[in-house]
């Protein structure tokens, strides 16, 4: 459906637990949001397949402050050796909401 290539400073939630996000460039977030009611499956949530340094995973964007948030689980920042602050670059295909169960 859209695929993106961007560039986004990891950033840190401090919660009960701590999680992480890359946060989407503007342009980007526009175009996420010109597509979301074809792909979203509640809450606003978007699903995605994304590609850091070489890691690929499955997630689902959230809408936060005017633009999405990608989470970064702790297995994917380990793989791909990345934390708070760092800058990366994210491939990142939106993906089909998935189907009733």
């Amino acid at each position: 459906m859209g695929r993106f290539r961007f560039q986004a400073r990891v950033i840190e939630w401090r919660g009960p637990s701590p999680f992480f996000f890359a946060p989407l460039p503007p342009d980007e977030a526009s175009e996420i949001r010109r597509i979301a009611r074809f792909v979203t499956y509640g809450w606003g949530v978007i699903p995605v397949a994304a590609t850091i340094n070489g890691v690929t995973f499955a997630t689902s964007l959230f809408p936060k402050d005017e633009t999405y948030l990608l989470p970064i689980k702790a297995a994917v920042r380990r793989k791909a050796a990345v934390t708070a602050g760092d800058m990366i670059e994210v491939e990142m295909a939106v993906a089909s909401p998935p189907g009733p169960a």
